[in-house]
């Protein structure tokens, strides 16, 4: 067998070199690259730092064992949590107060659906124990969304904090950034309770006569007002995904249509299952949204408000109150 050389594969120099200098201009190109990103993310880093000051969040540390990156923010987590806590004090007060009694049931109804509905001349009827503690909760509701968080109570002045509302409202139509970093300084400087004078008022001015008909029972309401209030300084002054949004209440009226997003049925609707139309019957706790300004590239001359529901508001509606019992009291 004849012997076979072996075979080598060889460039000439000049082709060596063309391919060593390529090769060493994409190497300096990358790292030019590498440079460039380092110092953007130097430069976003600083920019963090400084919007961070401007907030009064620059100590702050991250929340140990919440998600930063995907998944819920720790606003979302924040907001869970303390909607549920604040709707288990709503439902314990409302319950407390139909096993104690401080009136009568058909008193106690009618006081609340006056209060709020504005109307006081109603025919009256039988109301049962579910109805009432459900009325309840819908009173609290809105005191909860329209008097707390959808006004920025900073202060133990109700006329003060109805300024800075406004103030509020019209910096976020001009910049809705500039908005956020002064809503959320100053609630880092708000009081840390509300004033019981000042939440006895509000009580007095928005249920007047429900709380004339529970007495001295209305002094309970005392822990949800102020659960109310941090919810509402959790939501207002901390600081959130988005730098140009911030939250608003809403409480469906009674009587007004099932609008599924914005509402979630706490109990079965035979009514929509059979294909009809059902109406609200109470609003046990209030929905949440998110207001942002229209447009991609918002200006003074589109300022129309985006809301977009964050947490539908928790319903019951009239088919289920009915099959509860509501039984009219015979003339």
């Amino acid at each position: 067998m004849a012997y076979q050389p072996q075979q080598f594969d060889v460039v000439s120099g000049e082709q060596y070199r063309y391919a060593l200098t390529n090769f060493r201009i994409a190497h300096e190109k990358v790292e030019e690259q590498r440079r460039q990103l380092e110092e953007q993310e130097k430069q976003v880093a600083l920019l963090r730092a400084r919007i961070a000051l401007l907030e009064g969040t620059a100590n702050e540390e991250p929340q140990e064992g919440v998600r930063q990156h995907g998944g819920s923010s720790v606003d979302d987590f924040s907001i869970k949590n303390a909607a549920s806590q604040l709707e288990r004090l709503i439902n314990r007060w409302a319950a407390d107060i139909v096993r104690t009694l401080p009136s009568g049931l058909s008193d106690i109804h009618r006081a609340a659906v006056g209060d709020i509905t504005g109307s006081y001349d109603h025919a009256p009827y039988e109301a049962t124990p579910i109805q009432v503690q459900n009325i309840l909760r819908h009173a609290m509701s809105e005191v909860i969304g329209n008097e707390i968080v959808n006004n920025l109570v900073v202060t133990n002045s109700p006329e003060a904090n109805v300024q800075l509302t406004r103030i509020h409202e019209h910096l976020f139509a001009r910049n809705p950034v500039v908005a956020c970093v002064w809503r959320r300084q100053t609630f880092s400087a708000a009081v840390e309770t509300c004033d019981p004078e000042m939440t006895a008022a509000i009580l007095a001015e928005t249920l007047p006569a429900l709380t004339k008909v529970l007495g001295g029972s209305a002094s309970s309401t005392a822990p949800i007002l102020a659960s109310a209030y941090t919810f509402s300084r959790m939501l207002h002054g901390a600081p959130s995904s988005s730098t140009d949004a911030f939250y608003r209440s809403f409480v469906p009226e009674l009587g007004s249509i099932l609008y599924p997003r914005q509402i979630e049925l706490v109990r079965r609707c035979l009514k929509s299952e059979r294909g009809e139309q059902d109406r609200v019957g109470a609003t046990i706790f209030p929905g949440l949204v998110k207001v942002t300004r229209g447009g991609a590239r918002p200006t003074e001359q589109n300022q129309e408000m985006v809301h977009t529901v964050v947490r539908r508001a928790q319903v019951i509606c009239e088919c289920a109150l009915v099959s509860s019992g509501n039984v009219p009291m015979q003339e």
